[in-house]
């Protein structure tokens, strides 16, 4: 088994390739690592690029077709054989040098998870910093994983944390979170980022919707994806509860001979009624699929760091 694996999601960047290779080689001298390109579907020969450049370090996994970034990092991670496993641009807009310090990090500090954050980003003010700092707030405010920069690719896990991570659609920009879901130790460093010299960003303002659908996931995710009783459940008594008023009230009005059939407040009355009998229905279905799949898969609701056995230590996690 390697000591570190480094895994580099790739979309038509064959311009990248050969100094992303020799970059990583100069950086990570002394480390015994391996590095997972993955191509997402490249159509400019970035794949003979990797076949032309690779060194008895580097492994090319090549997908079927484009499925979009998280799916080609669940692939890396697939892939990867190390202790230890390294996210990293393709790009070069993140610098490999800044690799070994992290890694080092984890390792005198037993921390579970080391994210970068680009202190002096070299991008675009108006369609790229300001974007992602409001972003970046409102992701923290919501989900309550309190790290500065989520958009920055760099990070290095312990293998056990990569592994079960679950990236899936496009929340790799939500990896902490899902990190934290695991009970992961996270913490930040700056790293050092760079302009980019070749090739096309891949990302616009386009992204800015589906960050907000995607963050909806992870906020559910996050509190109540073992209890999703609270949140529907809540949600339809308040419904049900209003909906009960109003129509009270209206019986009282009819009861004193007032004419109520042409009023909207009698179909926003039902409306509140039935929505939250729909919503408690809803909460009742989560659940039992939450204890299906708990239950059915003999997957635990918890994770342990370490046992301890009197003066020895496990640290195998469970």
């Amino acid at each position: 088994m390697r000591e570190l694996s480094v895994v580099i999601t790739v979309l038509n960047e064959k311009e990248n390739i050969a100094p992303m290779i020799e970059s990583i080689e100069n950086a990570l001298t002394g480390i015994d690592y391996e590095v997972i390109f993955v191509d997402d579907g490249s159509n400019d020969g970035t794949q003979k690029e990797i076949r032309k450049h690779a060194n008895d370090h580097v492994i090319l996994v090549e997908l079927r077709k484009n499925y979009g970034q998280s799916t080609a990092m669940t692939a890396g991670i697939d892939h990867t054989t190390g202790t230890y496993i390294a996210l990293l641009d393709g790009d070069l807009q993140n610098d490999p040098s800044d690799i070994p310090f992290m890694l080092q990090k984890m390792k005198d500090e037993d921390w579970d998870v080391v994210a970068g954050n680009r202190k002096n980003r070299k991008d675009g003010m108006f369609l790229r910093k300001i974007p992602s700092k409001i972003a970046n707030a409102l992701i923290r405010r919501m989900t309550g994983v309190y790290i500065k920069d989520y958009g920055c690719t760099l990070k290095v896990f312990k293998r056990e944390i990569a592994e079960d991570l679950g990236i899936y659609g496009e929340l790799h920009r939500f990896i902490p979170v899902l990190a934290k879901l695991q009970g992961a130790s996270i913490t930040q460093v700056d790293v050092k980022h760079h302009a980019r010299l070749h090739g096309s960003s891949k990302y616009g303002l386009n992204r800015t919707f589906k960050v907000m659908a995607d963050l909806v996931t992870m906020v559910f995710f996050r509190k109540y994806i073992q209890k999703p009783m609270h949140l529907f459940g809540t949600l339809g008594f308040i419904s049900f509860a209003l909906g009960a008023f109003i129509n009270f009230y209206l019986l009282i009005l009819k009861i004193l001979g007032n004419d109520i059939g042409g009023k909207p407040l009698l179909i926003l009355g039902l409306i509140f009624v039935l929505g939250g009998i729909q919503l408690i229905t809803i909460g009742i279905l989560a659940e039992i699929n939450v204890r299906t799949y708990f239950e059915g898969t003999n997957r635990k609701t918890y994770q342990v760091r370490r046992v301890f056995k009197g003066n020895e230590e496990n640290l195998e996690s469970r």
